[in-house]
């Protein structure tokens, strides 16, 4: 579902209700998107699968990954 900033703010509860009975919402202003209202979830696994694809594949391991997430810390 595609809502306004200003739907949103006019109809907050209506479509946090959307979004806890259905799916995730995109807000848009001017016609462009600016926020995805997403339901929360407890379950860690289909959290993960929720982000499978989010990101390039970079061809780096699991290791090297967060190695180099420590290296910038």
């Amino acid at each position: 579902m595609i809502v306004t900033a200003t739907q949103l703010k006019n109809n907050l509860g209506k479509y946090l209700e959307i979004v806890h009975k259905e799916d995730s919402i995109i807000v848009t202003k001017n016609g462009e998107p600016i926020a995805k209202i997403v339901p929360f979830i407890v379950d860690k696994k289909a959290a993960l699968d929720s982000l499978v694809g989010l990101l390039p594949d970079t061809g780096l391991s699991l290791d090297e990954i967060k190695a180099e997430r420590l290296s910038k810390q």
